[in-house]
């Protein structure tokens, strides 16, 4: 039976889910009109579905929120910055792509030590986008991350959801958090929206409090909040 603990906390990880899958979204596709008539004409971005005392968190909402105010230029502006900063080309400005980022000494005898296909390959997972961009990706590695916590969301037994804990930890510490603050440093300082650079922002937010609220040994440091 899910206590009420199970219940707040999988509450919380639904709404992270969503701002990833979100984030994911504007990371993998280049922004279309519908995107944002959804996501910031109808003032979705202005009530996230999570509140969070994380200092990051709160920067990121506030950019959020402070984004795309003339809504005829937003896609298009969103449309030039997705292509400066993540094109396939040398010139992209702020690829995506986790082994762009990590440096020598992440790696073991040149190669990186912990490669996330075979994070994917141990879950037997397969998607579309495994083909259209790298494993490394941070759209794929981020959609990966959402199954994972979806994953854990369905678990009953509480054996099995601390081991779920541990793995969904041990994901983003080594394919999330290993390179996604450099990687959001190259979007504040390239990135022409406050768009992307909220974005951004939010990603590298939702890792750390997703990575804290599943602490088998946590102390509630910053407060998190379900918002119905």
């Amino acid at each position: 039976m899910e206590t009420d603990k199970e219940k707040n906390q999988n509450n919380l990880l639904k709404g992270y889910n969503l701002l990833l899958y979100f984030a994911g979204s504007m990371i993998m596709y280049e922004p279309t009109e519908e995107c944002v008539v959804d996501f910031w004409s109808k003032g979705i971005l202005n009530a996230l579905p999570v509140s969070s005392s994380n200092p990051r968190f709160i920067e990121a909402a506030s950019q959020l929120r402070n984004s795309c105010n003339d809504k005829t230029q937003c896609r298009r502006m969103l449309q030039e910055d997705y292509n400066k900063l993540f094109s396939d080309s040398e010139l992209a400005l702020a690829r995506p792509v986790e082994s762009t980022y990590l440096k020598n000494e992440f790696l073991l005898n040149g190669k990186l030590p912990f490669k996330v296909s075979d994070f994917y390959n141990s879950y037997g997972w397969k998607s579309s986008s495994r083909i259209k961009v790298p494993d490394d990706h941070l759209g794929t590695e981020l959609l990966f991350l959402t199954l994972l916590v979806d994953k854990h969301i369905a678990l009953d037994d509480e054996a099995c959801r601390k081991e779920m804990k541990n793995e969904i930890r041990r994901f983003i510490g080594q394919h999330i958090l290993s390179w996604i603050p450099e990687w959001n440093e190259q979007i504040q300082k390239y990135a022409e929206t406050l768009c992307y650079k909220g974005i951004a922002t939010l990603i590298y937010a939702c890792s750390e409090d997703i990575f804290s609220l599943l602490d088998n040994n946590r102390s509630d440091n910053f407060r998190i909040e379900f918002k119905n």
